[in-house]
């Protein structure tokens, strides 16, 4: 290829990509902050004499979107309504948040599972001048799954690709299907870039362009976050339903919470006796110098003043929605984080409680010896309906007779349908509910509501 046809393909995709890029504006235009943010670079630097680009096809990392001007005018030939689609699948992986991603079991089901996300919603759109031949193929393959696919998010997808163990005849089945870029730069280091010189990372100059990673991930968040408000609040009255892009922004956006900081909220000070390397006894010190002259004897104190957890309290909504394993899990997972040796004091004193619309069981636990007994003989009792009342009166019971010396918390894990108390109890509260759906659960203002995956659990 000589220099002035590749300086005349690159002009031509240029004005291809912006026509794209306008047409999605005019149609879409709470995608203006996304692709002014993204702007596309052609991938000038060759890998052979032959002219063949580095880039087959295009390619972003959240801080640039290089492409190849001969892919690009070929698919324009081909298909015109393919290089917007090509155009938006790559800003929906940005708002998405896939590049983000932290270390996989199977990186190559991750990217099929971010552009079956993506394809999912651009489809979900329902504008014709982002219909493809291959989509109705796509539609066909998510119809064929839509009761096990509830949630088209891109975490979704990859947990069910890997339950499902595919061959590998049907992985590649499903990257032509549903591929339309590469994904390669979101493996790379930065210093990797560079070496490769990377539009955007080539030379000294342009470092000034890059921003940390935290950073980006921050700025493509609010971005998604925008476009999600936008979404809410004026696309039904534009006619802009988007319900999968409303739906994988939610996800995205929705807060993440770590159980284990979690619980230290309820810690409560006290005096655990361990060697405290800290501090020692000033009487010692002062009788070495005396006796030795220059030799101190230092003994160190046998205390430490740190935070633990004395006295707490696990009720369990035993309706149907929260029975299972998955109670098993929790209650194992909160034993576990409570009992650390710098959360939990060497006596403890844990109730669990079952209830549904009346106290079903509640089983005191002093030591880990306690506790393994109970896991093991662990029944759900109940059932029936939810009322959350019941427990609180309980446990306020147990506090007025002594039976805790400093109750701290209580946490309730529960389906969040039932009736709440009216009058805030003298402990903290916690409402843990495990949903791998985005629901909005309402518990009453004096409570801390916590949403956790069960993956998480």
């Amino acid at each position: 290829m000589t220099e002035e046809t590749k300086r005349k393909s690159e002009k031509i995709s240029a004005e291809i990509l912006q026509i794209a890029k306008n047409k999605l504006l005019v149609n879409l235009r709470f995608l203006d902050v996304a692709l002014s943010r993204l702007s596309p670079v052609p991938d000038t630097l060759s890998e052979t004499e032959s002219g063949e680009y580095r880039v087959k096809s295009c390619a972003t990392d959240g801080r640039v979107f290089i492409y190849s001007p001969r892919h690009i005018i070929t698919t324009f030939k081909l298909e015109e309504d393919m290089t917007t689609r090509a155009y938006l699948h790559v800003v929906f992986h940005c708002v998405f948040k896939h590049m983000f991603v932290s270390s996989l079991v199977n990186t190559d089901l991750w990217d099929i599972a971010c552009d079956i996300a993506v394809e999912s919603a651009i489809n979900d759109l329902g504008l014709d001048y982002l219909g493809t031949l291959r989509a109705g193929q796509q539609k066909q393959f998510i119809e064929g799954y839509k009761d096990e696919l509830k949630m088209l998010s891109a975490e979704k997808i990859y947990r069910f690709l890997l339950d499902k163990q595919l061959p590998q005849k049907s992985i590649d089945t499903l990257k032509m299907l549903f591929k339309a870029d590469e994904h390669f730069l979101w493996y790379l280091t930065d210093e990797q870039k560079r070496a490769m010189k990377i539009p955007g990372y080539g030379d000294e100059d342009s470092a000034a362009f890059l921003v940390e990673l935290s950073e980006l991930a921050a700025d493509w968040g609010e971005i998604g976050g925008t476009m999600l408000v936008d979404l809410e609040t004026f696309g039904k009255q534009r006619g802009t339903e988007a319900g999968l892009l409303t739906q994988n922004l939610r996800e995205v956006n929705r807060e993440r919470y770590n159980y284990t900081e979690f619980l230290k909220k309820f810690a409560v000070r006290g005096e655990v006796m361990r060697i405290n390397p800290d501090e020692f006894d000033y009487n010692y010190y002062t009788y070495g110098l005396t006796l030795y002259e220059n030799l101190p004897l230092i003994e160190p104190l046998e205390y430490k003043d740190t935070k633990a957890i004395r006295d707490f309290v696990i009720a369990i909504d035993t309706s149907g929605s929260t029975s299972g394993e998955l109670v098993q899990k929790f209650v194992q997972k909160t034993f576990n984080i409570l009992k650390s040796s710098e959360s939990f004091f060497t006596k403890i004193n844990l109730h669990i409680i079952q209830c549904d619309a009346a106290i079903q069981e509640d089983v005191k636990i002093t030591t880990q010896e306690e506790f393994d007994a109970y896991l093991r003989t662990m029944k759900i009792h109940g059932l029936g309906g939810t009322d959350f009342r019941p427990v609180f009166s309980y446990v306020n019971s147990l506090v007025e007779i002594g039976e805790f010396t400093n109750l701290k918390g209580l946490i309730y894990l529960t389906d969040g349908y039932g009736e709440f108390p009216a009058k805030k109890p003298v402990y903290e509260t916690a409402f843990v509910f495990i949903d791998d759906e985005p629901n909005n659960y309402n518990v009453p203002p004096w409570a801390i509501k916590l949403v956790l995956r069960s993956e998480e659990i």
